[in-house]
């Protein structure tokens, strides 16, 4: 019998550009299975349709198992920022949201970006340790700062964010 090793898995998974149509599917992910930010559904099908170039659909034949959300700031061209990566519950573990960003920066999308950043809240260790981790795999440092204090979000309870800033590489 031959065992399927956690790389075959990996590259049995499909990663493509994100259409408008997968939107719904990027909000319904968000909502059944992560402690993230559930933003409006609009908002989803705008990444998809807006910035289908810099987002990464993560699929398992046809059903999306995974996403990451990103964009270029037209103020910082040389940087993509990493709105959200998300993995279905029954996915995690098996490296999806790694690939997932190793794929983003390989895109033509990408071609020029030095950097990337993140808003990490100090509860989201999962997130933390992916973006740490994709540092030392790029052998670039992960500069951390603050962004966001408690205070500047209108609902109560929303912890801070600091930025996670990645390269240059």
């Amino acid at each position: 019998m031959i065992k399927t090793t956690e790389l075959d898995k990996l590259t049995s998974f499909s990663y493509r550009n994100p259409t408008k149509e997968d939107g719904a599917k990027m909000w319904e992910l968000i909502k059944n299975t992560s402690n993230m930010d559930l933003n409006s559904a609009y908002s989803y099908l705008m990444f998809s349709n807006y910035f289908g170039d810099t987002c990464i659909v993560a699929e398992d034949k046809d059903e999306m198992i995974g996403f990451v959300s990103a964009f270029r700031p037209p103020a910082s061209p040389d940087t993509i920022f990493v709105w959200q990566v998300a993995v279905n519950q029954m996915y995690r573990g098996q490296g999806i949201g790694n690939k997932l960003l190793n794929e983003l920066l390989s895109r033509d999308a990408c071609e020029n970006v030095h950097y990337l950043e993140a808003t990490v809240s100090p509860s989201n260790l999962p997130s933390q340790s992916l973006f740490k981790g994709l540092a030392k795999q790029m052998n670039c440092p992960c500069e951390i700062s603050d962004c966001f204090t408690e205070e500047m979000f209108p609902e109560p309870g929303h912890e801070a964010e600091q930025t996670y800033r990645i390269g240059p590489f």
